[in-house]
């Protein structure tokens, strides 16, 4: 199961920055090549970037790479203060990430109360709150993964 949420990930990562990487340079090339304005590009840009700033949060947190400082991390030699120390940081994770689903829900419920789009394409607003929302419950979801490993080193050792 993980090797397809990896890969589904991953190519959603991909898929994401060619997208914006595309439209921009043909955002580009449109208005200053071919003098020309291409109405509703920054919308889809927009997109495609939030999608990839999400992808990009839950891949963090599946190879557990969030910001952490890595200097006190590197200085911990023993096992058991390690796991500690990778408990305090899951358990932070999933308090953060709490906040954000919350947040996302409330957001993404007043979008569906209250619908908006976007000017050129009608594209409706609850779909980039989607992606945050999504990202906020794989992320917290990974930080209980983290929470029962670093739980199982502390019982082992």
């Amino acid at each position: 199961m993980e090797t397809i949420i990896a890969s589904t990930l991953n190519v959603l990562a991909v898929v994401s920055s060619a997208v914006v990487v595309g439209l921009m340079a043909f955002l580009v090339i449109a208005r200053y090549v071919l003098e020309i304005s291409v109405v509703g590009l920054h919308e889809l840009i927009m997109l495609a970037a939030v999608m990839l700033y999400m992808v990009g949060a839950v891949i963090a947190s599946r190879k557990r790479e969030h910001l952490t400082v890595d200097w006190v991390a590197s200085q911990i030699t023993d096992p058991r203060r390690k796991a500690w120390h990778d408990l305090l940081i899951a358990v932070l994770t999933v308090v953060i990430t709490l906040f954000f689903i919350t947040w996302a829900y409330y957001m993404f419920t007043w979008g569906m109360k209250r619908p908006q789009t976007t000017p050129a394409f009608q594209i409706p607003l609850w779909v980039p709150q989607l992606a945050i929302g999504l990202a906020a419950v794989g992320c917290f979801c990974y930080g209980l993964r983290d929470i029962l490993g670093a739980l199982k080193r502390l019982r082992q050792g």
